[in-house]
């Protein structure tokens, strides 16, 4: 199975959890400011977390990483 890469945009503040590579089908909104994109066979290709650090606060404050940046979760 391969890796999720998470992307962090400080400027944006959007968070974007890459699931598994393909092509877009739909993107829903599945809360506020949380959505998902979905491919044809309607498996989950990523997730989008608009104002990342108010929804996941602390937890994005230890970073020091340059603004944009990508690193893989085990």
């Amino acid at each position: 199975m391969k890796k999720s890469k998470v992307y962090y945009d400080k400027k944006t503040d959007v968070l974007w959890l890459n699931i598994k590579s393909g092509v877009e089908e739909k993107h829903q909104e599945v809360s506020p400011g949380v959505s998902v994109e979905i491919g044809k066979n309607g498996e989950l290709l990523g997730i989008e977390i608009l104002n990342a650090s108010k929804v996941l606060g602390e937890k994005l404050a230890p970073r020091t990483k340059p603004p944009t940046y990508a690193h893989k979760i085990k």
